[in-house]
């Protein structure tokens, strides 16, 4: 992680990390990531066609070098160059991986928000968007309408 800073703040999930580029040879920012066979972290990169690729690992320097190597995932190797933007640490591996699952099904204004810690938009962007769901929100619930199957 030559040439980024980390920013760390304690979270609901985990403990959250946002990257950004550092000024001068970018020899400041030492990686200063924990690793021991229990640990895990949930990470976002940004890949080189804009899109977000969103995965989890026990050793998340290794696993970079693993990525910028082209030995990491299909998606990733079609992809390079790739920017890590985000990541969380886990007391547990598998903590991390339910992470990775829960943010792979976000949209990428949601997870955008995550990344730029803009936590205040992350539960109107949960919200469900579409014509049925929002024209049925506002309409008044009326239990005579329900379908009750009666043997």
């Amino acid at each position: 992680m030559k040439g980024m800073d980390t920013e760390r703040s304690r979270g609901g999930e985990g403990t959250t990390s946002r990257l950004r580029s550092t000024s001068g040879n970018g020899n400041r920012a030492k990686s200063r990531l924990k690793t021991n066979n229990m640990n895990g972290y949930m990470y976002i990169l940004l890949c080189s066609n804009g899109a977000y690729y969103t995965g989890s690992t026990k050793n998340l320097d290794k696993r970079m070098q693993e990525h910028q190597n082209g030995e990491g995932a299909n998606f990733t190797k079609k992809h390079l160059p790739v920017i890590l933007v985000y990541y969380e640490f886990f007391e547990r591996i598998d903590e991390a991986f339910y992470r990775e699952k829960q943010v792979q099904n976000w949209s990428r204004l949601k997870k955008e928000a995550l990344i730029n810690k803009e936590n205040s938009k992350l539960h109107d962007l949960s919200e469900c968007k579409n014509e049925t769901h929002y024209r049925n929100a506002l309409l008044p619930f009326d239990s005579s309408t329900l379908l009750i199957d009666s043997e």
